[in-house]
């Protein structure tokens, strides 16, 4: 075990409490200012606060790592793109084309815009 372990650990906790306290207090004070004038809903308290930004962010946000995955994504897709052959990668860029920013889903024979012809 390192000889710095439960200092960091301990820096760490204490961390995580400031920002808990910062953001309960940026919520209570916003959501006081706000929504009682704009809504007619009740003025809350530091730990209702709290509780909102729990609940806001197990129904918005979950419990992620942020800016850890993006950076891996490209990295995996770089590496992909290297690995494939050049047909590989027209393939790839036909098929990205026109779908407006969407991922190619497969083969398009039956994408044609062609309408019957009325009698």
């Amino acid at each position: 075990m390192h000889r710095y372990g439960p200092w960091k650990a301990l820096k760490i906790a204490l961390m995580v409490v400031v920002a808990a306290v910062v953001f309960g207090e940026v919520v209570m004070h916003l959501w006081n200012w706000l929504m009682p004038d704009l809504f007619n809903l009740h003025t809350i308290t530091f730990t209702q606060s709290l509780g909102l930004i729990l609940l806001s962010k197990l129904l918005f946000g979950g419990f992620h790592r942020h800016g850890g995955g993006r950076g891996w994504k490209r990295h995996s897709m770089e590496e992909r793109w290297a690995k494939m052959t050049p047909e590989e990668q027209e393939r790839f860029r036909s098929g990205f084309r026109g779908r407006r920013g969407g991922w190619p889903c497969g083969p398009r024979e039956n994408h044609t815009t062609e309408q019957a012809p009325v009698a």
